[in-house]
């Protein structure tokens, strides 16, 4: 790979760099990030390909590798460790109640608070004290993209701001709600590290009760979304768009709603990620007419 070697904190900077390879990705390690570039560009390294990984997945959130499911094998964990040479790595079970908080174990080296890199934001969490919607980055960039300057967003269930930055970097003003006090204090800091505090009115509690007015866009990213859709449905007006989150698919569910509240709609369904076998992450976009 023909590459040019800078400081892995100017990575952000180079987004729109002519010379940059964007199909490719930029190999970071200790501080230095070698970024991959396009043909007819000059290059400082031609580095040997690297060997395609067919090991047990994982997610890196800033240096921690985080798994789900089944514990690894010996063999397993240390093929993580050679791959990205994480600071730790560790096991997520499973997410316990409505707050989503992780049954994570450490399995090796250390683990805690990170600073991860994503499309150009930054989120500060522990991914063992709070749930990273890693597999959702397509739909955090899809956001970032459909809203447009001034719309007005709630974000009903923000985390730590997965949905809530794009958002808001965008233009949205933003009413980020989160009923997980850790993730709240997580939201409040990832709000200020990517400046765009004068765009995001952030609240802890339950969402169903802390919406308020009308909003032209409302992110549910929540598997349980579709149950609170009446609440959802007393904040919107013609034009406005809604992002349900499920699992599986949840148009009659929707369409039910929607009826009851007096109101028609035109619902389109994606797929985001696969969640199981023969089961898929879905968000509905509904648009109220």
């Amino acid at each position: 790979m023909r590459a040019r070697k800078v400081p892995a904190t100017a990575l952000a900077g180079l987004r729109d760099a002519e010379w940059v390879d964007r199909t490719r990705r930029p190999y970071v390690r200790d501080g230095t990030a070698w970024v991959p570039v396009r043909e007819g560009y000059p290059a400082d390294e031609d580095l040997p390909e690297r060997e395609v990984y067919r090991g047990r997945g994982y997610h890196l959130v800033g240096d921690v590798a985080v798994l789900h499911g089944d514990a690894p094998t010996d063999e397993e964990l240390a093929g993580i460790i050679r791959r990205c040479c994480p600071r730790g790595v560790i096991r997520v079970k499973g997410l316990v109640g409505a707050m989503r908080t992780p049954d994570a174990e450490i399995l090796y080296g250390t683990a805690g608070e990170v600073r991860h890199r994503e499309e150009g934001y930054t989120f500060i969490l522990d991914p063992g004290r709070v749930m990273f919607a890693q597999g959702n980055r397509n739909e955090k960039a899809r956001i970032a993209v459909l809203v447009r300057p001034g719309e007005r967003v709630a974000d009903m269930f923000a985390g730590i701001g997965y949905f809530t930055i794009p958002a808001a970097s965008s233009g949205a003003m933003v009413h980020a709600m989160e009923i997980n006090p850790t993730a709240f204090e997580y939201l409040r800091r990832n709000v200020i590290e990517n400046h765009v505090a004068d765009r995001v009115t952030a609240e802890i509690g339950d969402c169903r009760a802390l919406l308020s007015g009308t909003y032209d866009r409302i992110l549910m990213g929540h598997f349980d979304a579709a149950s609170m859709l009446a609440d959802a449905l007393a904040h919107v007006h013609s034009g406005s768009v809604l992002h349900v989150h499920s699992i599986g698919d949840a148009m009659p569910t929707i369409r039910e709603a929607v009826t009851e509240a007096g109101f028609l709609a035109t619902i389109t369904s994606r797929r985001v990620k696969k969640y199981g076998p023969h089961v898929w992450h879905m968000v509905q976009d509904v648009t109220i007419s």
